[in-house]
């Protein structure tokens, strides 16, 4: 499986939109800086993927964030697959016994197939969004992150980089 998280809040970023010819759409903006967080997990080649809202990245999230996928797998091991953020390489950090972690290279997000997540929830999700609150940003985070792990063939599709295929098709 591969990791990463994503930041999610209220500032909110102008996407385009449709509007009749001739109009000029209005669309409202707000600079909040309230943030909530998104750990996400894929596995590429069956579009299985895992995720958990927490309010901060640190070492006591991924924690219980590593915990929990490991709980939702219980009879595999997992290869965990992530960046090198502090937190993820913290001596305290709590790694199951199912799973082992392998770092991806120093400023490499490119190599990490859940960036495309976060494109799709932006793109499909928070596209010219105002919340009144965090709860609000949360909620529609829970949403769409429910909707993708129902959805494995568009996760698998998201993610599912060639270098990957070739990976599972030489290790079978």
């Amino acid at each position: 499986m591969l990791q990463d998280e994503g930041r999610f809040g209220r500032i909110s970023t102008l996407r385009r939109c449709w509007a009749p010819r001739g109009i000029r759409p209005s669309v409202p903006t707000q600079i909040v800086r309230e943030y909530t967080y998104a750990y996400v997990a894929v596995s590429p080649h069956d579009g299985t993927m895992d995720s958990l809202i927490l309010p901060e990245v640190s070492e006591q999230a991924m924690s219980i964030f590593l915990q929990e996928v490991s709980a939702r797998h219980p009879d595999e091991f997992i290869l965990m697959v992530m960046d090198g953020a502090g937190w993820h390489r913290a001596k305290g950090l709590k790694v199951p016994d199912n799973m082992a972690l392998i770092f991806l290279p120093p400023y490499s997000p490119e190599l990490n197939p859940v960036e495309h997540i976060w494109d799709s929830i932006r793109e499909d999700s928070f596209r010219n969004e105002v919340f009144n609150s965090i709860e609000g940003v949360e909620n529609q985070l829970a949403r769409s992150l429910a909707e993708l792990e129902r959805d494995s063939a568009k996760v698998a599709s998201l993610t599912g980089f060639p270098w990957l295929i070739n990976i599972k098709l030489n290790a079978t």
